[in-house]
């Protein structure tokens, strides 16, 4: 198979994620040399004399260098990777919506982008054996299942992801905050998380996030935030100057306005909130992904996952 699968094949499949997934990573797999996950879940815990006849894997060797003696490093735990995604399935991530024909963007919207980019990294994991778990939420939990990497564990939740793709779930907020904190009480120590969200949050609500964000570092979790957005549309405000009706998915509220009457204004305010949760990563040294879900999510995870395996 062609290591670039094209928009049209991707949305030709649409919830059947199991093929996605498969034919998709046949293509990554291919040029990756490492890894693109790699032992979060090894905790070192304290050296110890290293003992004759001993592998020497874990032998440290900048303190043979400082003190002329051998010790092994020790650890906590050495299991397979933990990984939990975390998608954001609230009614704004079913935009871009036509209400008139609810089939035009099904498979085309940022849930779609989001469950299939999940459905793909599941496979990734199940591939090197590791485990993982699903976490779907909206103003609360709605599905929350605990790392295990069988077959079976997998098809379960690719059915999760398929049948929030063919039954939008509309007038439904978000709190992602408040999920977020639950999800780092409720995942074992040290996962990787990765987090699939449009973080459509209201000003005041910013250090709410912030602070639920650190609350996972702080668990010792590694985590990836996929901000996924119709960045034509939802962040550059590229509509033509013509009457619309604007509705909020979550509330069904509608505005009547021409766009050149707010798109100054409410592009800066987007930008700046965009900048400050980037800024707010950096520091909490959480990996910040933009996904334009226009690019599709072929070349945006190939991207990302090349990045890593040369970090890993």
């Amino acid at each position: 198979m062609s290591q670039i699968l094209e928009t049209q094949d991707i949305r030709a499949l649409g919830s059947n994620l199991e093929l996605l997934a498969q034919q998709v990573v046949e293509g990554f797999i291919v040029g990756l040399h490492r890894s693109p996950f790699h032992g979060f879940s090894v905790e070192f815990a304290e050296h110890r004399l290293y003992n004759a006849g001993e592998t020497t894997r874990n032998i440290d060797w900048k303190v043979y260098g400082r003190t002329d003696r051998l010790f092994s490093k020790r650890f906590e735990e050495e299991t397979n990777l933990r990984c939990q995604l975390v998608v954001d399935a609230s009614s704004t991530m079913y935009y871009p919506w036509d209400e008139k024909n609810p089939d035009k963007y099904k498979y085309a919207n940022k849930f779609c982008f989001s469950a299939q980019s999940a459905a793909v990294l599941m496979n990734v994991l199940r591939k090197q054996r590791d485990s993982f778990g699903l976490t779907l939420f909206d103003d609360e939990i709605r599905v929350n299942t605990h790392c295990k990497s069988s077959t079976m564990h997998y098809r379960l939740l690719l059915s999760q992801l398929s049948d929030r793709i063919e039954h939008p779930q509309l007038n439904r907020p978000t709190d992602l905050a408040a999920s977020l904190h639950l999800v780092a009480e409720s995942i074992h120590r040290r996962s990787l998380v990765v987090i699939f969200t449009d973080v459509m949050e209201h000003p005041e609500q910013a250090e709410a996030l912030f602070s639920a964000l650190q609350h996972l570092r702080h668990n010792k979790h590694e985590v990836i935030l996929f901000h996924v957005t119709d960045k034509k549309h939802e962040l550059d405000f590229e509509f033509e100057n013509r009457p619309y009706i604007f509705v909020d998915m979550e509330s069904g509220e509608q505005v009547r306005l021409q766009p050149n009457q707010v798109k100054e204004f409410y592009t800066k305010q987007v930008n700046a909130f965009k900048d400050q949760l980037k800024l707010r990563c950096l520091q909490f040294k959480i990996d910040f992904v933009e996904a334009d879900i226009n690019q599709g999510f072929y070349p945006i995870l190939q991207t990302w996952m090349a990045k890593r395996a040369k970090m890993g």
